[in-house]
This record gives structure tokens, sequence and C-alpha cells, in this order.
């Protein structure tokens, strides 16, 4: 079968390999979709792990069992299936209070070293993905690629959950990729008004679709007065951080209200991890800044559901499909802005 191997800085080698075992207790699936996601575009950018030779990423994957162990009691061949990175322990201080995406000994699946992922024609997934992984059955009609799209929904799901996003909110939205997008669209539909950040003149062009109330050039406009200016010198009552640069997340403390929330949900860079705020101003405006990252197996049923209903607009979001075979120009596609969601079929 074919696999794609990041074997270096920007480059996928295409290999054959053999046809994976079934274990007993776990499953193959034939991968039908699997997603680019902007943290597989960092570790694209710089390699794969030290002395690894290679590994096969991909984890926004959705596909149909060919095989099952003779232990296997979760699913059957013929079912469709979709499938997020995470693989909990299930036994830590975490997992035992059902924080399962703040698990100490959290895998992901195409990232963790033996954890092989999606960018290849069939993935194995153990009794120990199987009991602890986040794996759901498609809805009827749900294609594979919006399938495959389920799995970035969820953080987003997660973070206006907890956010508490409602009618009348005004939420600012800092970085319009394919999660950003997704944000926009989510605050929409809980009744917010949405104003979105975002230096590339193309992705200014395509986030329009989404129908945010402002798009603001940080660039050439002061985004921190456009805010106060919108919401009559208030500011904005959530602004959500949806990109890898630490200075927007000292400009989301200048630009949110008393008591409102600033949502730190783009992981910085592990070399340059160290962000600066305003002390004072969280001090005495009470603002709440907080993390978000991962969710609640839960939350990935969600966004099947809500994705077979078309409440989330998936259409809009894939802008690019490429075949296996493609893959090093769908990750250049996806590192340009050119793209919004890339999909690679198989």
């Amino acid at each position: 079968m074919k696999a794609a191997f990041l074997t270096g800085p920007k480059t996928f080698e295409l290999k054959d390999i053999a046809k994976p075992t079934v274990p007993d207790d776990g499953l193959i699936l034939k991968v039908e979709a699997c997603g680019v996601c902007g943290s597989d575009i960092r570790r694209w950018r710089e390699g794969p792990p030290p002395g690894s030779g290679g590994v096969v990423p991909g984890h926004e994957a959705a596909g149909i069992v060919l095989e099952t162990g003779v232990d296997c009691r979760a699913f059957n061949v013929g079912d469709y299936l979709a499938i997020a990175p995470d693989v909990h322990c299930g036994e830590c201080y975490y997992c035992r209070r059902g924080m399962f995406n703040l698990c100490d000994n959290l895998k992901f699946i195409g990232i963790t070293p033996g954890y092989p992922g999606g960018f290849a024609e069939k993935i194995v997934l153990t009794g120990e993905i199987l009991k602890n992984g986040i794996i759901h059955r498609m809805p009827e009609g749900l294609s594979f690629e919006w399938a495959a799209v389920s799995e970035p929904c969820c953080s987003v799901l997660a973070t206006h959950n907890k956010t508490g996003t409602k009618l009348g909110d005004t939420v600012v939205v800092i970085g319009a990729g394919p999660t950003g997008c997704l944000h926009i669209s989510v605050a929409k539909q809980r009744g917010a008004k949405v104003i979105v950040s975002q230096r590339s003149k193309s992705r200014r062009e395509m986030v329009g679709k989404f129908k945010p109330d402002m798009i603001v050039d940080p660039i050439s406009t002061n985004l921190v007065e456009k805010v106060k200016q919108f919401t009559n010198g208030v500011g904005a009552d959530i602004v959500i951080c949806a990109n890898p640069v630490a200075e927007t997340q000292t400009c989301a403390v200048e630009m949110v209200r008393k008591g409102g929330r600033v949502i730190l949900f783009g992981g910085l860079p592990k070399a340059d991890p160290m962000t600066t705020f305003n002390g004072n101003l969280i001090h005495y405006g009470e603002i709440e800044v907080i993390g978000a990252f991962s969710y609640h197996p839960t939350i990935h049923k969600l966004a099947l559901e809500l994705l077979a209903q078309r409440k989330i607009p998936a259409d809009q979001l894939i802008t690019h499909s490429f075949s296996l075979d493609q893959i090093n120009e769908a990750y250049k596609a996806a590192s340009t802005g050119e793209a919004l969601k890339v999909i690679i079929t198989m």
C-alpha cells in the first residue's frame, strides 16, 4: 500500500509499504480523506523528529472499516468512521475526572511516533485507540471530505462552549485561517457580531463568504481602535487569538472589555513560546485570559452531526483537494495561504 512519509523539512516521500496486519482487538481503516492541519504545516517546515527516519502524518481522517480483529466488538466491516487524533490514557488525574484533553499521557495519531496517521491508503486502529481514542461512525449522507473537517471543528465548538458565546456578543477573531473561519461561523450562529483581523490580502478576500461584520487589515489599520469604535468605546466581549503570533495576544488584552475574555486558541512556536500582557489591564479590568486546547470526545460526535445538518459550512471551508500522490503540492498550497482547508483524498 502507499503511504506518505515526512522525511525532511518540507519533504514527503511516497513509499510502497506492506499491508498492515489487523490486531486482534483492533481494525484496519481504508482512508478515504484526510485534512491538512495548521499543526501539520508547522511540522512539515521543521521535518520529522530526529532519528525517526520519517513519519506518516495526518490526523483529520475518515474512511471505511476493511477488516476487524477477532476481539474487536466496537465496529464492523463496512462502517464509515471519522477519527480525531487524541488518544488518552484513561488513568491519570485528568482522565479520571473526564478532562481527557488534558491527559498527562496524551498521544496523537499522525503526530506521536508509533502512531502513524492518515496520509496512507490504510491505517491501523489498535485496541488502545478504539478504547481511549476519538472515533465515531459518520452520520448517513455525510461525505468523507466533510467528515475529515469534523476534527478542526471540535476545538472551535469546545471553545465557544467554554466562553459561552451568546446573542449580542462582539467577538474578535484574530487570524482567518481554517479554524479562524470556523470561529466566525460558529460565533455568528450563536448570535454574535464578529470582527476578523487578517494580514493576508488573499485570506481577507476568502473570509468574506463567512459573513463577518467587519474585516480589518491590522497592517494598515489600528485594530484596537477599530474594535473600540465598533463597540462604542467598550471593547469586545471575547477576543480569540486563532494564530501562532505572540504580539496578537498582547494586543487582545487591549481590545477586550472589562470582564471580557481573551482566548489563547493558537499555540505559539515551541522555540519561542513567551508572550507579554498588560497585567494592570487584566487586574483592574477583571479580564479572563483562557487557554483553549482540544476537546472532550463527545464534541467530535456533535461536530459530525452539525456537519451532516449543514450547520457548519464545510463546502465554503474546503477550497482545495489533492490526491495522495500530490501531497507535496497540497502542503505548499496550504502553507502559502492560497487555500483555506486542503483535503487529501485517496
